[in-house]
């Protein structure tokens, strides 16, 4: 069984920032695409950044590009979100997401493997 655990989660102020992991364990595992998606309360979890194992491709949603930069290490199957000059919008529970899909899904409907969240706050 696959499992992808966050930890860096906490409470930050405005501007200031955080360094999000996610490790992968369990079977021979090497994920083609990893993500991290988020939830705000009383919002439906949405998509933040994702990267392409193979092609090194990675995408961000509008609202984060420019400051938060995803990057894996791939010896040791853990993946990152670097979060730089972070928002008071930017409060939301962190998931990492798994996908050996083509291309670079976005939804969370095609990721099979998730981790079970870590909280971020970021403080006005």
């Amino acid at each position: 069984q696959v499992q992808l655990v966050e930890s860096g989660g906490g409470l930050v102020q405005a501007g200031g920032a955080l360094r999000l992991s996610c490790t992968a364990s369990g079977r021979a595992f090497s994920p083609v695409v990893m993500a991290w998606f988020r939830q705000a309360p009383g919002k439906e979890r949405e998509f933040v950044a994702a990267d392409r194992k193979s092609s090194g491709r990675t995408i961000y949603v509008d609202s984060v590009k420019g400051r938060f930069t995803i990057s894996r290490d791939k010896t040791k199957n853990t993946f990152f979100l670097q979060m730089n000059t972070v928002k008071p919008e930017d409060t939301a529970v962190y998931y990492c997401a798994a996908s050996d899909l083509l291309g670079i899904p976005t939804t969370t409907g095609e990721y099979a493997f998730w981790g079970q969240g870590t909280q971020v706050t970021v403080s006005s």
